[in-house]
């Protein structure tokens, strides 16, 4: 009996060749993760904090906003306009597709910028 059943309810498709419900972020930490060899990314999706502006009035996407927080020593020597824009360059084509990224908000450090904040928030403490 078990046995008739189960099979509805498995899926047909192995777990891993499934679609993903994150599409945009899964396709940014990629390009970021090659691009940057980061030693802290975080992306947070804030899409559903901007769902109800008029821009967003027809859209489909629930990927739309992001905060991105990059360290990588390939920001070494670059003042923060030069860092976004090789993000930005990056992400050029997300940016520019029909439901793609609509806001990016940059958060981009060395590694040393990086120990000095932590050093701070430590010595706060």
């Amino acid at each position: 009996m078990l046995r008739s059943i189960l099979p509805r309810f498995i899926p047909r498709r192995p777990f891993s060749s499934m679609a993903s419900l994150t599409p945009m972020e899964d396709l940014m930490r990629d390009k970021i993760a090659h691009a940057f060899t980061p030693t802290t990314l975080i992306i947070r999706n804030d899409s559903h904090k901007h769902a109800h502006h008029a821009a967003m009035e027809g859209s489909t996407s629930k990927e739309t906003h992001f905060h991105v927080t990059i360290t990588s020593a390939e920001f070494e020597k670059k003042m923060q306009p030069a860092r976004h824009r090789m993000v930005y360059a990056l992400l050029k084509e997300e940016m520019a597709r029909e439901g793609g990224i609509h806001a990016l908000q940059l958060r981009t450090k060395t590694p040393a910028e990086e120990a000095r904040e932590k050093e701070r928030e430590k010595a706060a403490q």
